[in-house]
């Protein structure tokens, strides 16, 4: 048999789904629904190599789940396939999208059982209803509702795409182009994942994980003699600010690092690198909107956060309540889940030598629960 590739589309933006959370990223048990999808068909043994396309910022944290090839979308789906297209040196290609969540073994075997009697073998329901078009009653037998996976010629197909005209699934691209297509009875339970409330037509998927995620961040600055001190997203009074790349608020850096911690997404280097001259001076509640944003896209909700200021000087203990009500706000969370905290350190060490602050910090996550 000719060699096979996998290729699951899952650079959408989820604009229909019209939730902060991307659809892919909702959790089956702990399982990001695109990792579940792909799992289940690489266990099928049946492919050669699996290519996952995503949105360029979300590889780094997809790579942290397994070592697919991993392929930056495009602004289409018909460009993204192309893009992931381009890797692929298989005679036949089966293409997914992530949201056809339910695939089962019975509906790839018939797909695959196809392969190499026509270009492009497509799974499809029939209909019931009565169907009208342009006010006028067709023949619903001769109506064919396309689903994914289809499996296509790989070079059929990358010449069927060498074209500006947009096609919704391969095999239109492929019939346009003058190739072969078949088709295969498709199955209900293989629905599409659109809106919200498809989720709960879908029996293959369990509901989220309740458990807990936490993480701490830690973080130091050392006093700068100039500039205006921020902490905790509150000007400070002081005759000095803090050396540092951004603004250098302590207390924010080292909340985003216990966020980014709780959802195993690495640390606030990795995402705003301190030698990257776009965060030169940057505010740093910029740069918690951002990762406050991409929790919520990754499907993430914050449930409280605990931060721990250490400063022998400047006495911040008349500024918690103002700090509460910043991270509050940045945060989109109630304020009595933030809690801000202050300490000296006795004069002892850096600290106490009034040389700098230094700010621990713990955040606890949940999964976003689509079911309720």
């Amino acid at each position: 048999m000719s060699k096979l590739s996998l290729i699951l589309l899952s650079a959408g933006s989820s604009s229909r789904f019209e939730m902060d959370v991307k659809k892919h990223w909702l959790r089956i048990n702990h399982t990001p629904l695109w990792h579940f999808v792909t799992k289940n068909l690489e266990k099928t043994q049946k492919f050669d190599e699996i290519i996952v396309v995503c949105a360029e910022d979300e590889i780094p944290f997809m790579q942290n789940y397994a070592s697919y090839k991993f392929v930056k979308g495009g602004s289409t789906r018909q460009q993204s396939l192309k893009n992931a297209l381009s890797l692929v040196k298989s005679d036949y290609v089966l293409v997914s999208d992530i949201a056809r969540a339910c695939i089962s073994a019975t509906l790839l075997d018939s797909i695959l059982s196809e392969q190499g009697r026509s270009d492009s073998v497509v799974p499809y329901l029939g209909v019931t209803d009565t169907i009208v078009y342009e006010n006028k009653t067709i023949d619903r037998e001769k109506v064919k509702r396309i689903q994914t996976p289809q499996l296509s010629r790989v070079s059929t197909l990358k010449s069927a795409l060498q074209t500006s005209e947009e096609f919704t699934d391969e095999s239109s691209a492929i019939v346009a182009n003058g190739g072969k297509r078949s088709f295969v009875l498709g199955e209900e339970d293989a629905h599409k994942i659109t809106y919200i409330h498809d989720l709960n037509k879908l029996p293959c998927l369990e509901a989220p994980s309740t458990d807990t995620l936490s993480g701490n961040g830690y973080d130091v600055h050392a006093f700068d003699t100039e500039g205006t001190m921020w902490l905790g997203g509150v000007k400070i009074e002081s005759d000095f600010g803090f050396l540092a790349h951004s603004d250098g608020d302590v207390a924010l850096h080292s909340l985003i690092d216990a966020l980014l911690g709780a959802a195993g997404m690495g640390d606030i280097g990795m995402l705003f690198p301190d030698n990257d001259e776009r965060y030169k001076g940057i505010d740093s509640k910029e740069l918690l909107k951002v990762v406050v944003t991409k929790l919520h896209n990754f499907g993430f909700i914050i449930v409280n956060i605990d931060v721990t200021i250490a400063a022998q000087k400047p006495r911040v203990g008349k500024y918690k309540r103002q700090m509460r009500e910043s991270i509050s706000s940045l945060l989109k969370i109630d304020m009595s889940r933030v809690n801000i905290k202050a300490t000296t350190t006795e004069k002892l060490g850096f600290i106490g030598r009034e040389e700098g602050v230094a700010v621990t910090s713990n955040a606890n996550l949940k999964y976003y629960n689509w079911k309720k």
